[in-house]
């Protein structure tokens, strides 16, 4: 069997799409760029770098919700004091959220015949 071969630059193009829309994750709709390039593509590195994406958009908005609602109502009965004492633990969310992005997309734009796994996220899909 015959292996078909596929538009790196192409792939490039779609894998970064994927991983880059979590840049706009407080949107929502981020998810929908890879949702949209899992489904339309044919190229099986690409689907699997959509199907990651989401799940790691999954993983942000878990812990973002999981770790920023309590911070969020406990800086509002505090006044702000808890927010601003508990900064960090924010900074240091986005982060590990931006970096392992920035990650993913260096890895698709040099190595593009291999899918990008984050690791340490649960996977749903």
């Amino acid at each position: 069997m015959q292996e078909v071969p596929y538009n790196s630059d192409k792939r490039k193009l779609l894998s970064s799409l994927a991983h880059g829309s979590i840049f706009f994750s407080t949107t929502l709709l981020s998810i929908g760029v890879p949702i949209a390039i899992y489904f339309t593509s044919d190229d099986p590195i690409v689907k699997n770098n959509a199907k990651e994406s989401i799940n790691f958009h999954f993983n942000v908005w878990f812990w973002a919700t999981l770790i920023g609602v309590p911070i969020a109502i406990l800086s509002f009965l505090t006044f702000g004091i808890v927010g601003f004492l508990l900064f960090p633990v924010v900074a240091f969310g986005f982060l590990i959220h931006w970096g392992l992005t920035i990650w993913a997309l260096l890895h698709c734009f040099g190595n593009s015949d291999e899918p990008f796994s984050y690791p340490f996220i649960f996977r749903l899909f």
